[in-house]
Parts: C-alpha cells; sequence; structure tokens
C-alpha cells in the first residue's frame, strides 16, 4: 500500500487520532470515493491492531466519509449530488450567521486574525488543495471570533463530510481568484461593522462554491460514464452488424 499520509509520525494510536489522518486524505482524495479500505493494509500503515482500525473505520462511519458493508468491509463513501445540495442548504445559513455575529461583534484584534488569514489564502492561490484548506480554516476561524460556540460546533460538526464537496469548487485558478476577491469585499464588510452586507457576502460565497463544485461533480459523473461506455463489450459480431 503506498503511503497516502503525511510523513509526520503518528505518536498516540487512539482510533479518534487515526480516524482524523483518514479523513484528511479522504477529503483530499487520496483514498477515492467507492474505494475499499482494508483494515489489513491500514493497520500495518498505522503500525496499530486491527480492532484500532475497525473503531477508526466506525468512527469515520459516523462522520458520513465511510459505508461499512457487513461481510464486505469498509469503503470510502461515494460523492452525492443530493448529498451536496443538501449540506450547502446548511452551510449557507450558518455561514451568513458566522459573518453577521463577526460584523457586530468585531475588535481590532479579531480583524487582524481575519487579515493574517486573508494573507494565507493570498500565498496559497496557486495551488488549488491548499487553497481550499486555508479557505475551510477561514471559514471556522469567522464562526470562532463570532463568539457563538453552538454555531462554532454546527460548523465544525461537518466540516469534513462537506469539505469533500467544498474542494471541488475550487480546481480551478479562476473559481480562486473570484473566491479571494469575495474574501476581501468580506473582511472589509465585517471589519466595518456591516453585518448585513457581511450576512450577504458570505451567503453568496458558499453559493458560488455550491455551484462550482456542482459543476466539477457533474464533469466528474459524464467523464465515468464516457469511460465505463469504453470498457463496455461491442457485443457478438451479429450484433455489432444490426
Amino acid at each position: 500500500m503506498r503511503d497516502r499520509f503525511s510523513p509526520a509520525p503518528l505518536t498516540l494510536t487512539l482510533p479518534l487520532q487515526i480516524a482524523d489522518r483518514m479523513a484528511e486524505a479522504i477529503v483530499d482524495e487520496r483514498f477515492a470515493p467507492g474505494e475499499r479500505l482494508k483494515e489489513v493494509e491500514l493497520a500495518a500503515s498505522f503500525d496499530v491492531s486491527r480492532a484500532t482500525i475497525r473503531e477508526a473505520l466506525r468512527i469515520l462511519e459516523r462522520r458520513g466519509l465511510v459505508v461499512i458493508v457487513p461481510q464486505h468491509g469498509a469503503q470510502v463513501a461515494k460523492l452525492s449530488r443530493q448529498e451536496l445540495e443538501d449540506m450547502f442548504d446548511i452551510r449557507v445559513m450558518l455561514l451568513g450567521l458566522a459573518s453577521r455575529t463577526l460584523a457586530r461583534r468585531i475588535t481590532p484584534e479579531k480583524e487582524r486574525q481575519l487579515q493574517a488569514g486573508l494573507a494565507r489564502l493570498v500565498a496559497a492561490k496557486e495551488n488549488a488543495d491548499a487553497y481550499f484548506h486555508v479557505s475551510a480554516e477561514m471559514a471556522l476561524l469567522v464562526a470562532d471570533l463570532a463568539g457563538n460556540a453552538l454555531l462554532s460546533e454546527q460548523l465544525r460538526s461537518f466540516a469534513q463530510h462537506i469539505g469533500r464537496y467544498a474542494r471541488l469548487g475550487f480546481i480551478t485558478s479562476a473559481r480562486r481568484e473570484q473566491s479571494l476577491r469575495n474574501w476581501r469585499k468580506l473582511i472589509k464588510a465585517i471589519a466595518s461593522g456591516d453585518d448585513a452586507t457581511a450576512e450577504a457576502l458570505h451567503r453568496t460565497m458558499s453559493q458560488e462554491n455550491r455551484v462550482a463544485a456542482l459543476a466539477a461533480l457533474d464533469q466528474r459523473a459524464a467523464e465515468e460514464a464516457v469511460a465505463r461506455e469504453s470498457q463496455a463489450p461491442a457485443g457478438p459480431p451479429s450484433a455489432r452488424r444490426a
């Protein structure tokens, strides 16, 4: 099994920590949607028991990242257009509320943290995966700085699950440039205390990410359909002549 994990050694072998590492690999598609997850190989990769891996897989199943089928084992959950739509319906509302709340509670220190995050986005804009991760961190930062613990908890609870879809929305450089412009506008609105504009901007940003992710998912589905058709048997000679 090839190494799909970061080179940093895993010093603790608790199932939750392993689940977190595997979740990162799933979100980044180092494990492909639908790919089978073999306990023996994973146990060897992490140097832990199969029982520990099984518990980690159950954690990932609860997060919606893995499907466990009795007698068949575990596999990475496949991407779903309907799930994408449903999750973004929630994300749009939560992020809008987070930015609105933060605009009402902004301080110079909070603005400084937002500007530091913006600088990280600028530095990451040439790399799709890096930009996605920083953007995801920025969304959670807005929620944390808003000071609503329940709101922050809700966003974190499905951050990895929706991250598989949100990542698709930043594949092109044009989308990342658009996102970066929106983040600049959003931070300006928050810093000025314009709560209504901040809410509207963050909702728009999330909607744009939804549209881009849907387009990427549809394109992937079309490409997979073409690939399956090209690999299908041509059929008997009589059928081809007909």
